[in-house]
């Protein structure tokens, strides 16, 4: 009901919603349309009560609050389904905990905080209160396990194209599912599948993005190799409206996969690319070289050229791609 308030208010801009008109398309009572304007204020909405007129909404908290995402949101399918947390381990677990209870295709999962965030390798994943966008989507694709890894590819190109919106912001992705900015750190997706033979269950795609992390809270062994997107940016940055971008983006890649293919989103990709065209040095369990990323074949994994005219092939769930005499960022 509150969120349908916040709807009215948001609508008329600065002309006052008077308690009795709110009560009629609510049908409720006056009384009940004011305690939840209390309970909204608590929540850190600033709405403003005009004597004979009626309410006015002035401000709203720095919270990604489903009112909050649902007023940018303009997806068909995808997020329509919110699962707001202040707090959580880590929001794939959570969304895995509803995919296995049923949840519906299109779920997201956001918090305000991880204490146990993880990305690809076990390695954690930084995730202060307030401070990114940690969320988590629920998938239940058609399409045949093996492909469920490119849906990573998919998401970073749908991440990458949301940032790149604002000034001052050029990201690319380093393979198989970094966005960097100024050659460092700032977005970590990690897909995770439930499958059974020739048949996914769901697919959850964990993604955390450092929108206005400050330097001084960055633990000390990860600020040489982490940005956040505020430190580029030339412009204010609301949170819910840049998940919402992304949300859109990732519905329309992924509609576009559902009707062609991945085929579309690879060519994507590799336009986004930072680690195609370079020496990469590959480190892997049993081995570690050296070779020039060529490109990236139709199953996503990625092609290194070892210097003696053969194609290794790169598997991103077994080893770690380190650029060869990387630049340095001018926020080092």
């Amino acid at each position: 009901m509150r969120k349908k308030i916040l709807a009215i208010l948001r609508s008329s801009g600065s002309i006052p919603v008077s308690g009795e008109r709110l009560a009629e398309k609510l049908e409720l009572s006056r009384t009940a349309i004011w305690k939840h304007i209390q309970v909204l204020k608590q929540e850190g909405y600033v709405i403003n009560a005009i004597a004979k007129k009626g309410y006015v909404l002035e401000g709203a908290p720095d919270k990604l609050f489903p009112s909050e995402i649902d007023a940018f949101l303009k997806t068909k399918w995808l997020g329509k389904q919110l699962t707001y947390k202040e707090t959580v381990t880590s929001t794939n677990e959570v969304a895995k905990s509803l995919a296995l209870a049923g949840a519906a295709n299109g779920l997201v999962c956001v918090a305000e905080e991880q204490t146990g965030g993880h990305g690809r390798l076990s390695r954690g994943w930084f995730s202060p209160r307030g401070k990114g966008l940690w969320f988590s989507l629920v998938l239940t694709p058609p399409f045949l396990p093996e492909e469920a890894p490119k849906c990573t590819l998919l998401a970073a190109v749908a991440v990458v194209k949301a940032i790149n919106k604002y000034k001052g912001v050029e990201a690319s992705i380093k393979w198989p599912n970094d966005i960097l900015l100024e050659g460092k750190k700032l977005v970590g997706i990690l897909t995770e599948m439930n499958a059974e033979f020739g048949h996914i269950n769901y697919v959850v795609i964990g993604i955390g993005i450092n929108v206005c992390v400050p330097k001084a809270m960055v633990p000390k062994e990860l600020r040489a190799s982490a940005i956040s997107l505020a430190d580029a940016a030339t412009e204010k940055i609301n949170r819910a409206e840049l998940l919402a971008d992304v949300l859109k983006n990732f519905e329309e890649l992924y509609d576009l996969v559902l009707k062609e293919g991945f085929a579309p989103i690879l060519v994507l990709w590799r336009q986004y690319s930072s680690t195609l065209g370079k020496e990469v040095q590959v480190v892997a369990p049993d081995k570690t070289y050296v070779g020039k990323a060529v490109d990236i074949d139709r199953d996503g994994l990625l092609l290194v050229d070892k210097g003696n005219g053969v194609l290794e092939k790169v598997v991103a769930g077994d080893v770690s791609i380190r650029a060869v005499n990387p630049k340095r960022s001018k926020y080092q």
